[in-house]
């Protein structure tokens, strides 16, 4: 009987931390013989610059879980990971030479893969045709839908979804078409190995007493804010926390941000006379979380705010998702829900009236109803729950978290009233809208 050889593909430091406890928690089994392989993804703009996950400071302690450690990059190189897939006729070809490459021979594959509708994920599950495969989830997507329609040649291999309970009650909607069951994998085994990954890093810096830690993304990278709006944002990270009384602020970038970035930063921090430190070591925030906890942790909608607040019991604030949600585009975009949860989970920094946090037992309708109006396709029965929580919920608290075209175009709560809804279907209202387009554009010129 052939060996099992299963292949664990991932492109970031969180992700590989969430196998590593996957598998101490006994949620992969391994018969003797069995071979189990990291992949490492290295999916940043330029590779060529950027060090790969085996490659960052504190992943020593992972490695111990695999047997090999292979990369992607390499195996498809001089093609991008992002943008390479075989054309249908030469998978068959591509498989027999990844065999050959990874020593693989006749193994039975098992793929565990991450982000698994965009490649170089859904490439790696192309290629193997008749491995099974299992789903991890890297952070906040798992809660909203699928990105896109998936192959059902692809989706109907999947066994499990393996996600962190980041938001405590809230089920992730990835892959629930296919009846894709949900695991959680245990908080204790993540800050387990989030402890041995620490210890690995002997030189992350300590955090001053008292200083608020502010999180940057790099949106402009993602063309969701310009460079000048992103630096914007961080300066509103910084007064607000400097107005909440802390006088020691530490900023950690994108490892792909510019170094301008600082530097306004740099600006803001000696204008308000308090003291600022950026870190330049590339690890993960649960690396300062574990060794020294900041006092208050600041960001936009990343993941790290939501590891602070539900595993290690830190305050934690947020700023500008209001008007990301209203950039976000398509309206089907994956961070959609991410910063729909952080805008409702996450306290406001600034203390704004009306921006209360939602209340837990409405977050279930409030994901459902965003998920069925981002992909009402591929999950059509959501429809009543979404209609249910719209008539009851929708408001000035939670009208930011539709489009009101989007909610008309499906005929939804909170869209454009029924009695106008003949307008867009009008000839002669888009008669008048042609016109009226057109004599702009004259006056233009």
């Amino acid at each position: 009987m052939p060996r099992t050889t299963r292949i664990f593909c991932v492109s970031t430091l969180y992700g590989a931390a969430t196998l590593a406890a996957a598998i101490e928690s006994d949620l992969f089994t391994e018969a003797d013989g069995d071979r189990q392989v990291l992949l490492v993804f290295n999916n940043s703009a330029t590779p060529e610059t950027t060090p790969a996950v085996d490659q960052m400071p504190g992943f020593e302690p992972l490695r111990d879980h695999f047997d090999d450690v292979l990369s992607w990059n390499e195996a498809i190189r001089p093609f991008h990971p992002g943008a390479w897939a075989p054309r249908p006729d030469d998978i068959p070809l591509f498989e027999r030479y990844l065999r050959l490459l990874w020593e693989l021979g006749d193994d039975k594959v098992e793929l565990v893969l991450e982000s698994i509708q965009v490649a170089p994920a859904l490439t790696v599950a192309q290629l193997f045709t008749e491995a099974p495969v299992e789903v991890y989830a890297d952070g906040l997507m798992s809660y909203g839908p699928t990105r896109n329609k998936l192959d059902p040649l692809v989706g109907t291999r999947v066994r499990r979804l393996l996600h962190l309970d980041l938001v405590a009650g809230l089920t992730p909607m990835l892959l629930t078409e296919f009846d894709v069951p949900a695991q959680v994998v245990p908080t204790t085994a993540f800050l387990k190995v989030m402890g041995e990954l620490t210890a690995a890093v002997p030189e992350a810096p300590v955090l001053p007493a008292n200083s608020a830690l502010l999180l940057g993304q790099y949106l402009s990278a993602l063309n969701i804010l310009s460079a000048t709006e992103e630096e914007d944002l961080h300066v509103r990270m910084m007064r607000g926390a400097v107005e909440r009384g802390h006088r020691a602020i530490v900023f950690k970038p994108h490892p792909t941000a510019p170094a301008r970035y600082s530097r306004i930063l740099e600006a803001e921090a000696e204008k308000l006379g308090v003291d600022l430190t950026v870190l330049d070591l590339p690890v993960l925030a649960e690396v300062l979380f574990e060794k020294s906890p900041p006092a208050l942790v600041v960001g936009c909608f990343s993941t790290a705010l939501f590891t602070a607040a539900a595993f290690y019991g830190l305050p934690v604030a947020r700023v500008g998702t209001e008007p990301l949600l209203d950039r976000l585009t398509p309206y089907q975009n994956s961070n959609r829900v991410p910063a729909v949860l952080a805008d409702a989970v996450i306290p406001d920094l600034e203390g704004r009236k009306g921006e209360e946090v939602v209340p837990a037992k409405s977050l279930n309708g409030l994901v459902t109803a965003v998920g069925f109006t981002m992909q009402p396709q591929i999950h059509p029965s959501l429809r009543p729950a979404a209609e249910k929580y719209l008539s009851k919920e929708f408001g000035p608290r939670t009208q930011r978290y539709f489009k009101r075209k989007r909610l008309t175009s499906l005929g939804l709560p909170g869209g454009i009233p029924e009695r106008l809804a003949f307008l867009p279907r009008n000839a002669t209202a888009r008669r008048v809208v042609r016109r009226a387009r057109a004599l702009k554009k004259v006056v233009k010129r």
